[in-house]
């Protein structure tokens, strides 16, 4: 039993994993990573890397047989050829939908972190203040100056390329120089200011793609291939390959087990503290138990939160966390696929280089100062513009050397954007256990019932209706609305389930990410949030990781986690 203890264990291996991993091994202790899923390794795994779509016996669609092993996956368009082993088997792991909800998994080392798209904006104090001032759920325990510090941590050192904009509904951070918009991008930019007084602002997009090399740790700048989900051999991208995964290794302090399970954290009811944790090895079966002083659970939101529920059942019947009657609950996630597209005339003779990575972005301005809605919260728009590429209908020159020579044409301009909404966190919106359907390993599954309510829903016409009307102020040509549908999941933003809070009666953990039942567990991932906002959430997970792993080795060293 000795060689299975260390000073700390870190469920789960994606972005806010690699955090925890990174800061808890440069911090001297000795780190268990356990990924449930296989190991790939930096660039020499990423075997689709420099492939195209010819490359593939189907072009890189789906096909068939496919669609039939990814139900799930196959309602969207991540179901590729290139992608088809980064995703979770999900036949060997089922989950039960009592209302739709599109579950992205991504199993193995690294995660979705070599998956996502890498749009990073931080919070606002608007945003962590939203609950308290609209009498929603619970507050947050913390504010935009205790986590302010913390995102200019992880930006330093995860590369963000961004513009500083000087926003409150948008703080800037550390930024290196943003990725550039295109001349039609710009022009729209300048329209729209003037349009609506300097109160809509189009802006680059804020991503983890470096726009400058970074060689502490061997990662060269983006090349403008848009490969990004494929991994990327330059380390142009964050990744937990890429960055935080070869620090934690550089100590010497890291032990990495792929194929491990968690089945459940252990629980010593005497001290009112987690032991250790019992998993599964996935190719074995066989089970085994590994000791510490700290155990952060980052296995994603809904494997975070189903771990709990799977842990101390003989002191509280719904799991670790649950005393408060929230652990499952206040499940959320960013609804989309509103906004509008049209033509831009004027730019036939200009172009653009390479294939960016990012666009440009619309920050939120409904609900925002003097603004005020029907609906709680807000949405911002993410979009670009571009050449028309071949695939346009051409109905008199499909054949022939007429067809062929418009094809090597670029076409003109068009531009789209969508908008993403927040989504509030109902407690009725939940995650539970259904202990009569098992995985592959005889292990529960967790059953999904989420749905968007009436603040969503009339969101959703703004989302619309404000994208027409910004293209059409900016002079744009042939606007259409775009009305796509949209099932909770769908945003790959899942949140919530074992929310922060002030009270130990009414969350599942503190305003130091500390499970209130066990405090030497902290959960940091999208599990924690206690509200939605409507950015992008990867860049809150990291810097709210670094900050409790700088919490929890203090508090360790004073003895109080033990």
């Amino acid at each position: 039993m000795a060689d299975n203890h260390y000073d700390a264990i870190v469920v789960g291996s994606g972005i806010s994993g690699g955090w925890a991993a990174k800061e808890l091994t440069e911090k001297g202790l000795k780190v268990l990573l356990l990924e449930r899923g296989r190991n790939i390794e930096h660039i020499s795994d990423y075997q689709n890397a420099d492939k195209e779509a010819w490359d593939f016996p189907h072009r890189n669609r789906a096909t068939q047989e496919m669609k039939k092993k990814f139900p799930v996956l196959s309602r969207d368009y991540l179901l590729d050829e290139a992608t088809l082993g980064m995703w979770a088997n999900e036949q060997e792991t089922p989950y039960v939908e009592e209302k739709r909800f599109d579950w992205f998994r991504g199993y193995h080392v690294g995660g979705r972190s070599l998956l996502w798209g890498r749009q990073t904006y931080r919070w606002s104090q608007t945003d962590f203040e939203a609950n308290a001032r609209d009498g929603v759920a619970v507050d947050w325990p913390i504010r935009y100056e205790d986590i302010a510090p913390w995102y200019d941590y992880v930006e330093r050192f995860a590369g963000i390329s961004g513009s500083r904009e000087g926003l409150d509904i948008l703080p800037d951070g550390e930024f290196l120089p943003p990725i550039p918009l295109n001349c039609v991008e710009e022009d729209v930019a300048r329209r729209l200011k003037t349009a609506f007084g300097g109160k809509r602002h189009l802006i680059n997009s804020r991503c983890a793609n470096i726009t400058q090399e970074l060689p502490d740790q061997d990662r060269v700048r983006c090349q403008y291939r848009n490969k990004c989900r494929l991994g990327c051999p330059f380390g142009g991208y964050f990744s937990t390959q890429s960055s935080t995964l070869p620090a934690a290794v550089a100590t010497g302090n890291l032990t990495l087990r792929p194929f491990s399970i968690v089945k459940q954290v252990i629980y010593d009811k005497d001290r009112k503290r987690a032991s250790g944790v019992e998993i599964i090895d996935a190719e074995t079966n066989l089970t085994y138990e590994y000791t510490a002083d700290v155990i952060f659970l980052n296995a994603s939101t809904l494997n975070s939160t189903w771990i709990l529920m799977n842990s101390a059942t003989d002191i509280w019947p719904d799991g670790l966390g649950s005393s408060s009657g929230e652990l499952g609950h206040n499940v959320m996630d960013h609804h989309f696929r509103m906004g509008a597209t049209g033509e831009v005339q004027g730019f036939e003779d200009t172009y653009f280089k390479g294939r960016r990575p990012a666009g440009f972005y619309i920050p939120r301005f409904r609900n925002v100062g003097d603004d005020k809605r029907h609906y709680l919260r807000g949405f911002g728009y993410q979009g670009s513009a571009s050449r028309t590429r071949w695939e346009r209908e051409i109905a008199e020159l499909n054949i022939g050397a007429d067809y062929k020579n418009e094809v090597l044409q670029p076409g003109g301009w068009t531009i789209g954007m969508t908008a993403f909404g927040e989504m509030l966190p109902y407690h009725e919106n939940q995650a539970k256990l259904d202990r009569g359907t098992t995985d592959k390993w005889g292990l529960p599954v967790l059953s999904m019932n989420v749905e968007m309510k009436q603040n969503e829903l009339d969101m959703r016409e703004d989302m619309v209706n404000d994208a027409v009307e910004m293209f059409e102020a900016a002079g744009i040509k042939n606007v259409k609305a775009t009305r796509g549908s949209y099932a909770p999941g769908m945003g790959i933003h899942e949140m919530g389930t074992a929310r922060m809070g002030r009270d130990a009666k009414t969350s599942v953990l503190n305003g130091n990410n500390q499970v209130w039942d066990a405090p030497n567990v902290f959960v940091t991932d999208g599990a924690c949030m206690t509200s939605s906002a409507c950015v992008n959430p990867s860049l809150t997970y990291m810097a709210l990781t670094a900050r409790a792993a700088d919490f929890a080795v203090a508090e360790l060293k004073k003895g109080n986690l033990r």
